[in-house]
């Protein structure tokens, strides 16, 4: 049977534990005797971490769940990258425990997530205003997301809360989307990892869309194996996105697979030079100090680095015209089809014009100061996503980015993936449907001098925050991808080299203590969610919006889905 994205993002983290309840309804959980020094840190345990200990009876999925919601309510009010936690995730943690309980144990690949809550991330994708009149992570119904290394941090976007949420232990992983950077820009300023997939790889169904020739859905994790372990999960067909027919697979790699400490040897790896130095300035020196050092590390580990593997074409000013035509025909008569696909919809909004009526109006949208330009030069466009100058658009970018530009770059030279830093990686891969893996490359060094962004409210550049290293290949070259990232991954180890400067406190250790009987009783009680669905205002969310209707679920993922891209 085909699932949708829907039931399949619940196919993300296995939770194996062992619980009962006692007569009274106080949750016990029997354990082996725990040794509390030897839990490692939320904010660098792994997927098979957890697993290890669900299965030899330290652990259980109310712990772990307690765990995060502490954490949550910990650093939220500073950070903001959560913007809502799911009001049955302990009542599923302890249906999990029950299960396993009664003998069921699931692997990893069987389901078994809890569904933790909703990350916070800019409103509409960015895709409303100017660059100067709005920020990163800001959206009226979260406020405005930080990252977590930098007072007062640009955390990029647009899915900025996922890859916060992620990058300080406040859920073991994510599920993002991007339209062009915004799961590669977050997870590198996070200094965690991110896998943009093939368009066509992983489903669309209910994602509220911004370009359908454009949007994917992809895993943030601290590890390249941990984001593996999601993308095997939600990868796949699905008879409610048509794009994901185009796969070559019948049933999608196992990622995991592909992570391989020798994937570097033997590759063939090469440098668009010209894709790279159009975006330098001040403030990329030291990403690019880092990268050479990096480009020693992969010739280390035994690949050939091709030097002036350049795009045939890079005509930025080009394509970024052409992607305007395309992402604004695509926006408008996709919304009206999402909004017209929604059973509630409080405020009757049907069409972008309803919508930026009501944003205008409504005083929580900050508007004048953040502006609708977007939307308003897409109404003024009178074209459709089947115009001809949307269509001859789409195939100028398609070129561009594919025989002009990284296909080109990749058949010319014979290579198996494009190095690059994150900064410069994402703008062809994004209009040519192509995948993108980005791990922590450095951060920026001590005497940095500080700068802000464009609306003069973050710092964009600053000691200490974080930069990334992408490895750009063909379609369905995923597991190629993985497998070099995860080779230079294990390499550096570049993620423990700096930690954030917020970081909650509370370790699964904190809420363990012995009883006089056997079992272990949760000592910290749970507090009410940080925030509920304001049902007056109209909050359009994708996809985990609707899970939280239902009150069955056996499902749990340690993980966030923001609302749009």
């Amino acid at each position: 049977m085909q699932l949708s994205l829907l039931a399949r993002l619940v196919y993300v983290i296995s939770v194996v534990s062992t619980a009962w309840s006692n007569p009274t309804g106080e949750h016990q959980c029997r354990l082996a005797t725990p040794h509390f020094s030897t839990f490692p840190l939320l904010d660098d345990i792994s997927i098979e971490n957890l697993h290890a200990l669900f299965r030899n009876g330290s652990l259980t999925s109310v712990n772990l769940v307690h765990a995060y919601i502490e954490r949550i309510q910990e650093v939220n009010p500073s950070l903001r990258a959560v913007g809502e936690i799911n009001p049955d995730a302990l009542n599923i943690a302890r249906s999990l425990d029950v299960e396993r309980s009664m003998g069921r144990v699931r692997g990893l690949r069987d389901a078994g997530a809890v569904v933790l809550g909703k990350a916070t991330m800019g409103e509409w994708a960015q895709c409303r205003s100017r660059k100067a009149s709005s920020s990163h992570g800001w959206s009226a119904y979260g406020g405005q997301v930080l990252g977590a290394y930098y007072p007062q941090q640009d955390p990029s976007g647009s899915s900025s809360g996922s890859a916060v949420a992620v990058s300080i232990g406040l859920a073991l992983g994510s599920i993002a989307t991007e339209t062009s950077g915004s799961i590669v820009n977050p997870a590198e300023r996070g200094n965690v990892v991110g896998i943009k997939p093939t368009l066509g790889l992983t489903s669309r169904d209910m994602v509220i869309p911004i370009s359908i020739r454009q949007d994917t859905v992809g895993p943030i994790g601290r590890t390249v194996k941990d984001a593996a372990y999601m993308l095997s999960a939600i990868a796949g067909k699905d008879t409610f996105d048509n794009w994901t027919s185009t796969q070559p697979f019948e049933v999608a790699p196992d990622y995991v697979k592909a992570c391989n400490f020798l994937g570097l040897k033997g590759a063939r790896v090469g440098i668009p030079r010209n894709g790279i130095d159009y975006y330098l300035d001040s403030s990329t020196k030291p990403v690019m100090v880092a990268f050479e050092q990096a480009l020693q590390t992969v010739r280390d580990a035994g690949a050939r680095v091709i030097e002036e593997a350049n795009f045939s074409s890079f005509d930025a000013p080009a394509f970024a015209r052409n992607s305007s035509i395309v992402l604004d025909t695509d926006f408008v008569g996709g919304l009206a089809n999402y909004l017209g696909s929604l059973s509630t919809n409080p405020n009757n909004i049907h069409s972008l014009s309803d919508l930026t009526r009501f944003t205008k109006a409504d005083p929580r949208e900050e508007h004048p100061d953040r502006d609708t330009y977007v939307w308003d030069r897409q109404l003024g466009r009178n074209l459709t996503s089947t115009s001809l100058e949307s269509f001859m658009a789409y195939q100028a970018n398609l070129r561009m980015g594919g025989e002009e530009g990284v296909i080109g770059a990749l058949d010319r030279h014979k290579l198996d993936a494009l190095i690059m830093p994150t900064f410069a990686s994402f703008h062809l891969p994004a209009i040519a449907g192509l995948p993108i893996v980005t791990v922590p490359l450095g951060f920026y060094p001590a005497q940095t001098p500080l700068t802000m962004n464009l609306k003069r409210t973050m710092v964009s550049v600053a000691p200490n925050i974080p930069f990334g290293l992408a490895f750009v290949g063909r379609r369905w070259s995923e597991e190629k991808l993985i497998s070099l990232a995860y080779a230079f991954e294990q390499r550096t180890m570049i993620r423990r080299k700096m930690k954030p400067y917020i970081r909650p406190t509370f370790e699964l250790s904190d809420q363990l203590e012995p009883t006089e009987e056997t079992p272990y009783k949760l000592k910290v009680q749970y507090r009410p969610p940080i925030s509920q669905p304001r049902f007056g205002q109209l909050v359009i969310q994708k996809t985990m919006g609707r899970l939280f209707l239902v009150r069955s679920w056996i499902w749990s993922v340690l993980g966030f889905q923001h609302s749009l891209l």
